[in-house]
């Protein structure tokens, strides 16, 4: 039946139109944002999949700043550490050369003044071995804890006092010969001390690093399994943008072609 109140083909090619726009505009929506859920209504099961993949990288995140936060604090306290061991060779140089047989009171008191200098240095390594106010090898320092984990387990880390006090150095002379051979003893007890010490804290930051890689490649992990579940392929996309504007096309023709068969009623009537 040929009517010019209702035109079934119409219908049929402004229907095969829109939904080839719908999916137009969802294909455009995947090339311009670069996923394939971007929302719930997208793939609703993906989305909470996905969202939850995010909080736990999130999570590892945030756990990855306080490791770097506990590597700075345990790295500052090695440098010093090791400043600090180099000084106490030094001065075991000095108290040696204190203890030879025969050296003059003059001698004596000049090496003493060196290894005074020294043990000054000591302390002011140890004044300046602070970061974001934790200070690992000062008199009276006291342990800490690193977030090591998103379910809060820590990695402690031990203090490790090496000021001049603490390493039996305290009031260290080579005056006279009773002065000199106390002085060797005490910084033979020191020396070993400061490198058990050093040795406590040198586990601590590898204990430290060990995580930091592990969560940084845990992270790395998750992000490509998020990108695995809502990343567009945006390769395939461009080949369906383009099939999709070819059918755009088609379609409009196909809805004029139908929009113009009313007028072949005319034809039945006449010019008139």
């Amino acid at each position: 039946m040929v009517s010019a109140v209702t035109n079934p083909g119409a219908n049929t090619a402004l229907q095969s139109l829109n939904k080839t726009n719908k999916a137009l505009d969802h294909v455009q929506q995947k090339v311009n944002t670069g996923l394939r859920v971007s929302g719930p209504k997208d793939d609703p099961s993906t989305f909470q999949i996905a969202q939850r993949l995010l909080g736990d990288k999130g999570g590892y995140q945030a756990d990855q700043i306080a490791l770097s936060l506990g590597q700075a604090v345990v790295g500052t306290a090695l440098s010093a550490g090791e400043g600090i061991s180099e000084l106490l060779t030094e001065i075991k140089g000095k108290v040696v050369q204190a203890n030879q047989a025969g050296l003059d009171p003059e001698s004596q008191s000049a090496l003493n003044n060196d290894i005074q200098a020294l043990v000054g240095q000591i302390g002011t390594i140890v004044g300046s071995a602070s970061f974001n106010g934790q200070n690992l090898i000062a008199s009276g320092a006291t342990s800490f804890s690193v977030l090591s984990s998103v379910d809060g387990s820590t990695i402690a880390v031990s203090a490790a006092s090496l000021d001049a006090t603490s390493l039996g150095l305290g009031g260290l002379s080579v005056v006279g010969s009773s002065g000199a051979a106390a002085a060797l003893a005490s910084i033979n007890s020191a020396i070993p001390l400061a490198s058990s010490r050093l040795s406590s804290l040198g586990s601590s930051a590898q204990a430290i690093q060990g995580q930091s890689e592990f969560n940084s490649k845990y992270t790395d992990i998750l992000s490509e399994s998020i990108g695995t579940q809502v990343d567009a392929d945006l390769a395939v996309e461009a080949a369906n943008l383009q099939a999709l504007q070819v059918k755009q096309r088609l379609g409009g023709q196909a809805l004029s072609i139908a929009n113009s068969r009313p007028q072949s009623l005319l034809g039945l009537f006449g010019n008139g």
